[in-house]
């Protein structure tokens, strides 16, 4: 089966699974409620997950193929946008920061796009990978964006979590990251079609 359609492998697939899980974390945000955001948040780290084990099994089988070379980043940027942009309304993120995130994301889409098609290669930097892992962990505690409570015993104080600033602070790292790395990306474009 692998060898008629090598487009249908288990990396492939969890990475279809990711897409086909951003209508159900869209439905969970049309609510703005702490169970509604827990699991959505359970969700997105779901497929957060997925991400990293599917470019792991990937490598580790040697079924790599175009195709999931191609969808993986797409589904990466798909889901962090509809969890950004399904928060803008309960005003749990800026605005100007969810346009900096998804402008930096299609304008170097489009570069890729442009550079491949020219048969050019362009590496990506461990700054990309960065923002990723702040991204996740920025949008993880804006979903849970509650204050928790954590008991530690009957003689302890509650210490109390307030996981939307924890989000908010890994949200700004992400947004200085993301600005960084297009214009780390957007210097090595210049330098490539300059040759």
């Amino acid at each position: 089966m692998a060898a008629a359609n090598p487009i249908l492998n288990l990396p492939n697939i969890l990475t279809l699974l990711r897409i086909a899980a951003i209508p159900l974390l869209v439905i969970l945000l049309l609510s703005p409620s702490r169970e509604a955001g827990f699991w959505a948040a359970a969700l997105f780290a779901l497929a957060s997950i997925t991400d990293w084990l599917d470019g792991y099994l990937a490598r580790r089988m040697g079924i790599e193929t175009v195709f999931g070379k191609f969808l993986d980043p797409i589904a990466d940027k798909l889901i962090v946008m509809a969890a950004l942009i399904m928060l803008l309304p309960y005003n749990r993120v800026p605005a100007w920061m969810v346009l900096v995130i998804l402008g930096r994301e299609i304008i170097i889409t489009g570069l890729r796009g442009v550079a491949s098609t020219e048969g050019l290669v362009i590496p990506a930097s461990n700054l990309g990978k960065f923002k990723t892992i702040f991204q996740i962990v920025a949008i993880l505690g804006l979903l849970l964006h509650y204050d928790y409570h954590w008991f530690f015993s009957v003689d302890l104080p509650i210490l109390t979590v307030n996981m939307h600033n924890i989000g908010m602070f890994y949200l700004w790292i992400a947004t200085v990251i993301t600005i960084w790395s297009g214009i780390d990306y957007l210097a090595k474009f210049s330098r490539v079609i300059a040759r």
